[in-house]
């Protein structure tokens, strides 16, 4: 991977560049990785744990303590990552449910991605990651995993960039509707939250274009990540549905995007599905 003075933001939409993003930032790891999931089933990112776990590397993951399909894919799961090597961590939060998907790889970089590592969302599903060599990002994943694995609150001084639920987003989401001047576009097959309907039909009537992606597919693909445009120039990608099951009772991460070509392939996303 390049190095952040050479490189800017990206965002990785194509399933071919989503799993070799994931791939490569485990491979780049040297002292450290923290991987934060809901579902893997890929084998190609376990073999690259283990391998990580035989050079030296330091790799923690935190995982939910409840998803659907019960306790024993939980087990399965919880196993196949320990056979790596790694140290595995559950949220038990007994409220939040854990749903957030980033990794970070020593002092950077760091991914915030829409899919699960599983082989259905690197061959099947609209998804999103974007990879940050952002400093203040890659610290507050760092804070964030250290507080959600030891059950304390997060950090109050996080990056505006992050965006937590249930913490913070709640208000972010209100404020990025509410700042609008031209244009939101939105893929987001679950979205159902009143209060954030409610707003967006507000700001279609005072002039602002909204387009919302609700349907369940994408061209050929289905439609799983949740991706949002505000008026061309800034981006929010990650695991959060605006349900108010996902905002309000769920860990969720998602990060917001100002750099250019990433936002330009962003739009030409939501262009191709018109």
């Amino acid at each position: 991977m390049t190095s952040p003075t050479l490189h800017a933001d990206r965002v990785l939409l194509s399933p071919d560049e989503r799993r070799a993003a994931v791939i490569d930032l485990i491979r780049t790891a040297r002292t450290r990785l923290v991987l934060s999931l809901f579902r893997c089933n890929d084998k190609g990112v376990f073999r690259e744990l283990a391998a990580a776990v035989a050079r030296g590397v330091d790799v923690e993951v935190l995982v939910t303590s409840r998803a659907k399909g019960g306790k024993k894919k939980l087990r399965k799961l919880w196993q196949r990552l320990e056979e790596t090597g790694a140290t595995v961590y559950a949220y038990n939060d007994p409220v939040v449910k854990y749903h957030a998907k980033y990794a970070v790889a020593d002092e950077g970089p760091a991914l915030v991605a829409s899919l699960n590592l599983t082989k259905k969302c690197f061959a099947k599903t609209c998804d999103a990651v974007v990879l940050t060599w952002d400093p203040e990002v890659v610290h507050g994943l760092l804070q964030l995993t250290a507080t959600d694995r030891d059950g304390i609150a997060p950090p109050a001084n996080m990056t505006s960039r992050l965006i937590l639920g249930p913490e913070t987003a709640r208000r972010q989401f209100t404020e990025l509707i509410r700042g609008a001047r031209t244009s939101i576009f939105m893929i987001d097959p679950k979205f159902s939250d009143p209060d954030l309907m409610a707003l967006l039909e507000q700001r279609r009537a005072e002039g602002v274009h909204v387009h919302v992606h609700q349907d369940c597919r994408v061209g050929t693909m289905k439609a799983h990540g949740k991706i949002m445009l505000v008026d061309g120039t800034r981006a929010v990608v990650g695991s959060l549905a605006l349900t108010a099951l996902s905002i309000d009772f769920r860990r969720e991460v998602a990060i917001q995007i100002t750099e250019p070509s990433a936002i330009a392939d962003i739009q030409s996303l939501f262009t191709s599905i018109g």
